[in-house]
């Protein structure tokens, strides 16, 4: 064979072994199913992304991403998720108990990595430590961290006698609240305002009905629909000078007054660790359901002060950050 040949055989074979590099880090697809609208969830997908590559999976790379968003509508969830599992990915990732659920009817061989308040109570796994079948993820604690609401709340507002809580009637988790917290109320002499709202168009009612219920004060539940809408909701707690307590460090930055629970970003973070691992190979059946093991109190004092409010010093001092 001439020279010239063998460099022309050379070159091609050099074309071909970069389209197939090129295929081959473009194979993997990865689902996000998400209840909400991609807006408010920016930081947290960002945060999901950065645990994706810390396990070498780098979107538009060695990895695309495939987003399907209801929009609050929790009716598309069904559909959203079918539409992902025909697409064959290679893994979908849930965020939330709906979602979730969603993307467990449709598919028993595509590996779902959830993110949800009760993993074993919304139905995705039998067991933490050993979840088996095609589900992992992380559970984050949002029911029982309400009681310690209640008790933050009643420190920050002592006067306060009636706690208002906004919950959403369509997550799985709001009937065990409500009847811890109903428990939790009494064993303090406190009285519980139910308001509920399953949809945007519902929060600003339920707003009012607080407020006719003489509400003092206001736990808002832990649900991604509110977190969602969370600049209405500070917005509609300000309007109505409700003293309120939130889940996520994300609310008082929005002008929430104080907020108790894990750190969101650190959770998505986690949450992409693990669908890179899970993309690597290993099975989600061999993956212990995580939970979070540090919980954050953030207090907006220029909230407080608009309020009328003076947080005790007890407060400020076990609060892991204060925003002036």
């Amino acid at each position: 064979m001439r020279r010239r040949d063998l460099l022309f055989l050379a070159s091609a074979i050099a074309a071909l072994d970069t389209i197939a590099s090129v295929a081959q880090q473009q194979k993997l697809l990865m689902g996000v199913l998400g209840g909400g609208s991609p807006g408010p969830y920016a930081p947290l997908i960002a945060a999901l992304r950065e645990g994706l590559r810390e396990t070498g999976y780098v979107d538009g790379q060695n990895l695309a991403i495939d987003y399907r968003w209801a929009e609050d509508r929790p009716e598309r969830l069904s559909g959203l998720a079918a539409d992902l599992a025909s697409r064959k990915v290679d893994l979908i990732v849930t965020l939330g108990p709906v979602p979730g659920r969603a993307a467990k009817q449709v598919t028993s061989t595509i590996p779902i990595v959830f993110i949800t308040g009760d993993p074993i109570g919304d139905g995705l796994v039998e067991s933490l430590a050993r979840p088996g079948g095609n589900l992992t993820g992380v559970g984050i604690l949002t029911a029982e961290l309400m009681p310690k609401r209640l008790e933050l709340l009643s420190e920050l507002v002592p006067p306060a006698r009636t706690i208002a809580l906004l919950v959403n009637p369509n997550n799985p988790q709001t009937e065990g609240v409500v009847a811890d917290l109903q428990k939790a109320a009494a064993d303090r002499g406190l009285r519980l305002a139910l308001v509920r709202a399953g949809t945007e168009n519902d929060i600003q009612a339920a707003f009012a009905n607080a407020v006719e219920q003489q509400g003092d004060a206001l736990i808002v539940g832990a649900d991604p629909l509110y977190n969602n809408q969370r600049e209405l909701v500070v917005a509609l707690a300000s309007r109505h000078a409700l003293p309120a307590i939130y889940e996520w460090r994300e609310y008082a930055a929005a002008g929430g007054l104080m907020t108790y629970g894990a750190s969101l970003t650190a959770i998505y973070r986690q949450l992409g660790i693990y669908a890179g691992k899970i993309l690597e190979g290993v099975k989600p059946a061999d993956l212990p359901v995580e939970q979070p093991t540090k919980f954050e109190l953030v207090i907006n004092l220029k909230t407080a002060k608009a309020l009328g409010l003076n947080v005790p010093q007890s407060l400020l001092q076990r609060a892991d950050e204060v925003i002036e």
